[in-house]
């Protein structure tokens, strides 16, 4: 018999073990707001615990305001004191923040009056928000009699500056790979699709003029043009379809969106330059779009006339925003026209003529801000360009207008 030989395993001494490695990083997320407050005198006598709050801004992912207690937010005070604070205006829990609140010195001397997080060190950490409503500031931020003869009063204005540091935590590992993906350009060539004018088999007659495209680009990007070209209740002519009112620079504009996924550029397409132009063809083309079902147009749309709301503007704006169901350019409207240095020359526009003709209930909602506005005179907060002219048509006149 032969002998059965056993061999002892020993560990392999060329086996390496795996190291990995992580970092833990805390950083703030960084954002300032500058709070206005005009008729400063006016606020007084409000009471204690009243408060006038800035317009929400959002930092870290979190709505936040700026409140002002123009006669204190404590009774044992006695109103001797302003008091100051952030609010949290957004849902959130445990929010850790660094806050800096600045009373702004209006003589241009900068001698600001300044309480800070940021800078140094703090030994219990960040301020902690609970909840929404949570606050951080100050009851007894200054004192009346001393602000009221000081430099950071003037032509009875106050202005605040406030920023929000959201401290936010994130771990990172270790990057085996890094290559670098360019950004999508599928709009590009589906308008360069669009400018070659090939393989087209549907044409749109507007106001005269001739705009060929695709049925299936059309029906990809539009309910109403798919339904128009592919439904049941399809036009008995796909080849040729006339376009009823609406000029011809709003559907190239129009076409021109379906197929770049982006604006055109407003002054290569009407020729005209200013703002009053923009504000026109923006008006045409949120129209156009609730027509056609793209909302992301309308909204685009919405957003431009926001940022141009003016005297000459705003009624005919106003109109649209309540026929298209744009409730937030509407609200941005009530709040400038029942503004009381807006109020009167609005007005006097041919565009609020035409307001209380087609949309008389709107005219009870403004009202009702023009109430709340007396009420409370220096809660509205103006924006820079509020009261500006555009320079162009005075009187704010509708969109019979030709681009």
């Amino acid at each position: 018999m032969g002998r059965v030989l056993r061999e002892t395993l020993k560990p392999s001494t060329s086996s390496v073990s795996a190291t990995t490695s992580s970092t833990s990083v805390t950083e703030t997320v960084n954002g300032s707001h500058q709070f206005k407050i005009t008729g400063y005198s006016l606020s007084k006598g409000s009471g204690i615990g009243k408060y006038i709050a800035s317009d929400t801004f959002m930092v870290g992912g979190y709505l936040w305001a700026i409140y002002f207690y123009p006669d204190g937010k404590s009774p044992e005070d006695n109103a001797a004191y302003i008091s100051l604070f952030i609010a949290l205006a957004s849902e959130g829990t445990d929010v850790r923040a660094l806050f800096e609140l600045t009373l702004l010195d209006q003589s241009g001397k900068e001698r600001h009056k300044v309480h800070s997080h940021f800078g140094r060190t703090l030994e219990s950490g960040p301020y902690t928000l609970k909840y929404r409503g949570s606050m951080w500031g100050y009851k007894r931020f200054f004192k009346r009699t001393l602000l009221e003869q000081s430099d950071y009063l003037k032509d009875d204005c106050l202005s605040v500056h406030c920023s929000v540091g959201v401290v936010m935590s994130h771990t990172e590992g270790p990057k085996i790979f890094s290559i670098a993906v360019p950004p999508s350009n599928i709009s590009h060539h589906f308008g360069q699709l669009l400018e070659s004018g090939k393989q087209t088999d549907v044409s749109f007659e507007v106001d005269g003029e001739f705009f060929p495209a695709h049925k299936l680009v059309l029906a990809a990007r539009s309910p109403v043009f798919r339904a128009q070209l592919f439904g049941p209740m399809k036009d008995h002519n796909t080849k040729q379809i006339e376009v009823e009112d609406m000029e011809a620079p709003v559907f190239k504009a129009l076409l021109h969106f379906i197929y770049w996924d982006s604006l055109p550029d407003m002054e290569e397409l009407t020729g005209l330059t200013s703002k009053w132009a923009f504000t026109l063809m923006s008006q045409h083309l949120l129209a156009a779009a609730d027509r056609y079902g793209l909302d992301r147009l309308r909204l685009m749309c919405e957003a431009n006339l926001c940022e141009v709301v003016a005297i000459n503007t705003v009624a005919t704006t106003l109109a649209l925003a309540e026929q298209h169901h744009c409730f937030r350019l509407k609200a941005v409207c009530l709040k400038f026209v029942a503004m009381p240095e807006n109020l009167r020359a609005v007005m006097q526009t041919d565009g609020f003529e035409y307001l209380k003709q087609s949309c008389p209930s709107v005219l009870t909602e403004l009202l009702e801000y023009v109430a709340r506005v007396n009420e409370h005179p220096v809660i509205v907060c103006r924006h820079g360009n509020e009261a500006i002219l555009d320079g162009s048509d005075a009187n704010g006149r509708r969109v019979k207008q030709r681009l």
